[in-house]
């Protein structure tokens, strides 16, 4: 029988290669994962070759014009993925049992998320744990998610069209779509607009706007207002959408509370329908299976005060 210890993989391993396998999976290719990490790509593809050797597997299929993580890449990237966010919380749980509490707290969160609520939690926090460090990286939702699962980051927020199993979600907020032109659009500064005005108007929208996604509930919106069904413009980010209503790419879907101070400054102008709009859940996520730090769990506790607190009605937008 082979004990543990004798196993040869996990002692002539060079971890740094999994880094960079990892960094290859997330940057879609070579190249880019080199500009990543500021290497060449003879470098990379180097490594990549002798993690796949020690592996004995391919792992990635790299041809002209095709990019594919191949079944056995995929696992091995799950694991990593795993390793990192177990080894970068390192430094923050070594900081247990300190008399002050420090630590680092890393956020992934969607584009523009706009919560009062959880901004006081963040002041109120930062005003008792002033030792505290935090990153906030900005995703789609589904990435979000993904960083979650493969604990690679403190807590997420984000949209869900449904809860996965292994993670823990609560609705932080919820928040009322309606639909938005820009200054240069003919509709703009008249006094009066019809529903049927809209009809097959150019129109904008974010990638999570499809059948059984996230932000479904703004598809049938667009439905129920007959605009185009082809997009003129798309972005998972909620800036960007924003810029290409302004620019009349085409009109297009907004949170209500987000807009309120462009609609204010004459950027913006709601269109109808006005009654019956879309409300979407955005989504505070952490992971059971995490070992929070002293820092992660003290923020955690805070999120869960507040939203047990302040009544979910009081926490939706409009």
């Amino acid at each position: 029988m082979v004990r543990p210890y004798e196993q040869r993989f996990p002692w002539t391993l060079d971890w740094n290669l999994l880094r960079t396998f990892m960094v290859v999976v997330e940057q879609r290719g070579i190249s880019r994962a080199a500009d990543f990490l500021g290497l060449k790509q003879p470098t990379i593809s180097s490594a990549l070759k002798r993690l796949e050797d020690s592996a004995g597997h391919q792992l990635i299929v790299r041809k002209p014009n095709d990019f594919r993580v191949t079944r056995a890449g995929q696992l091995l990237y799950a694991e990593c993925s795993s390793i990192f966010g177990a080894v970068s919380q390192l430094p923050s749980l070594l900081e247990t049992g300190s008399t002050e509490l420090r630590g680092h707290i890393a956020i992934a969160t969607t584009s523009h998320v706009v919560s009062e609520h959880f901004d006081e939690v963040l002041r109120a926090f930062t005003e008792r744990q002033p030792k505290v460090t935090f990153s906030i990286t900005v995703a789609e939702s589904d990435d979000v998610v993904s960083r979650i699962s493969q604990n690679r980051a403190s807590l997420g927020i984000c949209l869900l069209n449904r809860i996965p199993p292994e993670l823990q979600a609560q609705v932080l907020y919820r928040e009322y779509f309606g639909l938005f032109c820009g200054p240069h659009h003919r509709l703009f500064h008249q006094p009066q607009i019809t529903l049927s005005e809209l009809e097959d108007e150019r129109a904008v929208s974010f990638q999570t706007e499809v059948e059984g996604g996230a932000l479904e509930p703004v598809t049938r919106l667009r439905l129920r207002a007959k605009i185009s069904t082809r997009w003129s413009g798309v972005s998972s980010n909620l800036l960007e959408l924003r810029r290409m209503i302004v620019s009349n790419v085409g009109i297009g879907a907004l949170p209500l509370h987000v807009a309120r101070a462009d609609v204010s400054q004459g950027l913006l102008r709601q269109l109808p329908p006005y009654d019956e709009l879309p409300l979407v859940n955005i989504y505070l996520l952490t992971n059971p299976r995490r070992r929070l730090s002293d820092a992660e769990a003290a923020l955690v506790k805070a999120c869960n005060e507040m939203l047990q607190r302040v009544d979910l009605r009081e926490r939706t937008y409009s």
